[in-house]
């Protein structure tokens, strides 16, 4: 599955958890572009994930997460983060960032 497909589709699962509109995005989207993400026309920011997620209340790696699982499917989120955990535990320059 195409990336901004898998995004938009987390998102729009993620904003109908929560009873949220398009239109409570207001104060960091308009309607219209918050609608292109959800249908997978455009690709948002770090930042614009970060004020959606504000949004939403929830973790922006949650949005992530909810879109790599959506686009790796066969993958899961148990090895999504296995794979995340492996990949983390082997750099030893991430070990120096969270020190």
């Amino acid at each position: 599955m195409d990336l901004n497909i898998a995004f938009g589709q987390a998102l729009r699962k993620i904003r109908a958890s929560k009873n949220l509109t398009q239109e409570d995005f207001s104060t960091v989207s308009s309607r219209t572009y918050l609608s292109s993400l959800e249908r997978g026309l455009k690709s948002p920011t770090l930042e614009k994930i970060n004020q959606l997620a504000g949004t939403l209340d929830v973790h922006p790696l949650t949005i992530l997460v909810a879109t790599y699982v959506a686009r790796d499917a066969n993958l899961g989120i148990e090895g999504l983060f296995h794979t995340i955990k492996d990949e983390l535990a082997g750099m030893s320059s991430f070990q120096d960032l969270s020190q």
